[in-house]
C-alpha cells in the first residue's frame, strides 16, 4: 500500500505575495452569496483507465462526489446526497467509487460504496462507530479501513478482499496505536503511539508472526512517523525531527536497524509518497506557512520541473498507476483551487475546473503576505497580512486578529472565502501564528504549554502593535475572530484582558476546558494523555483550569460577543457557547448566538456559510463602525 489516505479538507497555498504597499484604491464589494457562489474542490483519483479524475466539490450547496474527464469537460456530479459525503477513490479495475460521510457533522464517518448504477450502500454499518478508509492493498484485491465499533476507544484496522467484500480485522488496537502504512506484501505493519505533542514511538508489527517490534530507540524528545515500505519490504521510510527542529524524511534498513537521511530542509517535510512503481518521489515542505512540493523522478535522480503558475502554488499531486499522469491543485489567495492534469511524457498540462465565481475580479481580492513582529518577550510571531485596497494612511480601516484553531494548528496563506469577504468590505485582517503554532520547529510548537489564555493570548494582542505602525489600521478599532481553539482565543481575550479588543467572534470555541477535557471525543483515547501533558488534566489540575477558563471569569466579559456553533459539534459541546453566552448576557453584553442545528465542528453546507458569515460582517460592521443593517 503506498499511502494511507486520511481525510483531511487540505487548504492550497501560494508560494508567493505581492508587497502591500500599493496605494488606496476603489474596490468593488461582493455579497456573501457571491463569495459563496464559488466552489470549493478537493481530492483526486484517477480510474481505472486513467481517462478521468474523481474529486469532492460543494457545487451543489453540499460537498459530492463529481468527476471529470481528464480531456476537459463539465464536471459531472455522481451523488447527491444531502450529508456532506467526501469522493474518495475509484475502485482498481472498475467503475465503483468508495465515499465517506458522517451525519449532521458528528464525525461518525461510514464508508460507503457507490455501485455503476449509482446506488450507495453502507458498508461499515456500525451504530455509532467511526470508520476511515485508509487505502488499497498493493495487488489492488483489497483495501484496508480502520474503526472503534469493538471498543469506542481504539481504531482496530480491517482488511476487505473484494472477492467477497467481507471485513477481516487484521489488527486488534488495545494499546492506542496509530497506523502509519501497510508493506506492500501486506505482511508488515508500521505503527506510532503518541507520548506528547513532540514525543511518539515508531513500532513495526508483523502479521505473521504477531510480534511487535519497537523501532525509536531514542534518548531525547522527538517524533517518528512511518511514511511507507520499501517496495521489497526492507526499509521503512518515515519522517521525524530526531536531532533537528524540523521533520525530515528518513528510511530505516529493518535487518540493521540503520537508518540514513533521505531528504532534508530548513521547514519541515509534512508528507512524502512514492508513485505505484516508485519511480517518482512526492515531497511536501511546510515552508513559512506555504505549501512547496517537490517530485523527484527516481531512475534519473533529477527533480521534475513543474509547470510554472506566476504568484501561485501547487499542491495535493497525486500520480497515476501508470505513472504516466499527474493530477494536482493550483490556487493563490485570490483564488481557489482548480484541479490540474499533467502528462509526463508530453509535458502538457491541463486546467480540468474553474472554481472563482465569474462575477468576482480577482484584481478586487489581496494576497496574502508573511509577515513578522515581536511580542511582549521578544518572541518573534509569524503572521499574514491581509491589507485592503481601501486602505491608506488618510482611510485608515478597523482591523481583526484572526486566531487559528489547535491547540497546533496554523493559519496557511491560501484561500479563504471568509477572509476575503471580510477583507474586501474594509476590514484588515492579521492571522496570527502564535507560539504553539505548527510548522515553525518543535521548541516554537511546544512554547504554549500550560501557558494558554496567557503567553499565546499576548501574541495575539502584541500583533496590534503590528497594525499600528502599518500606517493604515485604525488600532482604535480592532476585533479578535476564531474558530476552535480560535474560539477560546477569543473569548479569553474578551474576559483576560477585557480592553484589548472591541469585539469578539467566537465560532465553536472552547470555553471550560474542564468540560472540554473530560468530554473528548471517544476515539480520541490515543491521544488523550498528550492533551493532559499540553493542557492540564482536568481531574488533577482542576484549579489551573479554572484559571484559563474564559466561562468561569465571564463576568470581565465587556465588548460585544458573537457566537457560532453547531449543535452537533463532537469536539466543543454546544452546552460550551450555550453556557458563555448567557453569562456574557448577564453582564448587559450584546451578545449574538446562532446555532446550526445540521452541522459539527465546521460549517460545510453552503446555505449555513451564508448565513453565518454574512451575520459576522453585520456584527462587526455594528460594533468596529458604527453601521447599522439596512432595514434596521
Amino acid at each position: 500500500m503506498k499511502r494511507l489516505v486520511f481525510i483531511f479538507l487540505v487548504v492550497p497555498v501560494i508560494l508567493a505575495s505581492c508587497s502591500q504597499e500599493e496605494k488606496q484604491r476603489d474596490v468593488k464589494q461582493y455579497t456573501i452569496e457571491q463569495f459563496m457562489d464559488n466552489t470549493s474542490i478537493f481530492g483526486s483519483s484517477f480510474s481505472p483507465e486513467e481517462d478521468k479524475i474523481l474529486f469532492t466539490s460543494n457545487e451543489s450547496g453540499i460537498y459530492n462526489a463529481y468527476e471529470v474527464n481528464v480531456e476537459g469537460g463539465k464536471p459531472r456530479q455522481l451523488t447527491k446526497r444531502e450529508e456532506t459525503t467526501r469522493a474518495i477513490s475509484y475502485f482498481p479495475n472498475d467503475g465503483r467509487i468508495i465515499l465517506m460521510s458522517d451525519k449532521g457533522g458528528n464525525e461518525l464517518y461510514h464508508i460507503y460504496v457507490r455501485q455503476e448504477d449509482g446506488e450507495i450502500k453502507d458498508i461499515t454499518p456500525y451504530d455509532k462507530a467511526r470508520s476511515s478508509f485508509l487505502g488499497w492493498a498493493h495487488d489492488r484485491e483489497s483495501f484496508f479501513f480502520s474503526s472503534n465499533k469493538r471498543d469506542p476507544r481504539y481504531m482496530d484496522y480491517y482488511e476487505v478482499p473484494l472477492s467477497t467484500m467481507e471485513p477481516e480485522r487484521i489488527y486488534k488496537n488495545t494499546e492506542g496505536y496509530n497506523l502509519g502504512t501497510i508493506s506492500d506484501n501486506g505482511k508488515l505493519m508500521a505503527f506510532s503511539k503518541t507520548i506528547t505533542r513532540t514525543e511518539n514511538n515508531m513500532y513495526l508489527y508483523n502479521r505473521e508472526t504477531e510480534e511487535m517490534k519497537k523501532l525509536s530507540e531514542y534518548d531525547g524528545e522527538a517524533t517518528f512517523y512511518p511514511v511507507e515500505f520499501s517496495s521489497d519490504n526492507k526499509f521503512l521510510y518515515y519522517r521525524t525531527d530526531k536531532n533537528s527542529e524540523f521533520d525530515y524524511l528518513s528510511k530505516m534498513n529493518l535487518e540493521t536497524g540503520e537508518s540514513e537521511t533521505v531528504f532534508e530542509t530548513d521547514w519541515s517535510v509534512m508528507y512524502a509518497h512514492h508513485s505505484y512503481n516508485d519511480k517518482y518521489r512526492v515531497i511536501g515542505i511546510n515552508q513559512d506557512a506555504q505549501t512547496v512540493i517537490k517530485v523527484f523522478n527516481l531512475e534519473t535522480g533529477e527533480q521534475v520541473d513543474f509547470p510554472e503558475f506566476e504568484n501561485k502554488n501547487i499542491t495535493s499531486v497525486n500520480i497515476s498507476e501508470s505513472e504516466e499522469l499527474m493530477a494536482f491543485y493550483v490556487s493563490s489567495s485570490k483564488s481557489p483551487g482548480n484541479l490540474y492534469v499533467y502528462n509526463f511524457n508530453t509535458g502538457d498540462y491541463k486546467k480540468l475546473t474553474n472554481t472563482l465565481n465569474p462575477e468576482i475580479d480577482t484584481e478586487d481580492l489581496v494576497e496574502g503576505e508573511v509577515v513578522r513582529y515581536k511580542s511582549f518577550d521578544g518572541m518573534e510571531i509569524p503572521a499574514i497580512s491581509y491589507k485592503p485596497h481601501q486602505a491608506s494612511e488618510d482611510n485608515k480601516v478597523p482591523a481583526l486578529v484572526w486566531v487559528h484553531g489547535g491547540p497546533g494548528g496554523q493559519s496557511r496563506i491560501g484561500y479563504r472565502a471568509t477572509i476575503q469577504y471580510l477583507v474586501n468590505h474594509g476590514y484588515a485582517v492579521i492571522a496570527v501564528n502564535n507560539r504553539g503554532s505548527s510548522g515553525y520547529g518543535k521548541s516554537f510548537f511546544k512554547a504554549d504549554d500550560r501557558k494558554h489564555g496567557d503567553e499565546d493570548l499576548q501574541d495575539c494582542i502584541y500583533a496590534k502593535d503590528y497594525l499600528a505602525q502599518t500606517g493604515w489600521a485604525d488600532t482604535s478599532r480592532v476585533g479578535i475572530i476564531g474558530g476552535s481553539y480560535g474560539g477560546y482565543m477569543v473569548v479569553a481575550g474578551l474576559a483576560f484582558t477585557p480592553d484589548a479588543f472591541d469585539a469578539g467572534v467566537d465560532i465553536f470555541g472552547v470555553t471550560n476546558w474542564l468540560r472540554t477535557l473530560r468530554n473528548i471525543p471517544e476515539w480520541w483515547e490515543a491521544q488523550r494523555n498528550a492533551l493532559y501533558t499540553e493542557l492540564g488534566n482536568p481531574y488533577k489540575d482542576s484549579t489551573y483550569l479554572k484559571e484559563i477558563s474564559p466561562l468561569f471569569h465571564a463576568e470581565n466579559i465587556r465588548q460585544p460577543l458573537m457566537v457560532l456553533q453547531g449543535a452537533n459539534d463532537p469536539r466543543v459541546l454546544k452546552k460550551e457557547s450555550d453556557e458563555i453566552v448567557e453569562k456574557a448576557r448577564a453582564n448587559n453584553v450584546s451578545v449574538e448566538y446562532v446555532v446550526f442545528e445540521d452541522e459539527g465542528h465546521g460549517f460545510t453546507k453552503k446555505e449555513n456559510e451564508i448565513e453565518a458569515y454574512g451575520k459576522i460582517l453585520t456584527f462587526l460592521d455594528r460594533h468596529l463602525k458604527g453601521k447599522e443593517p439596512s432595514g434596521e
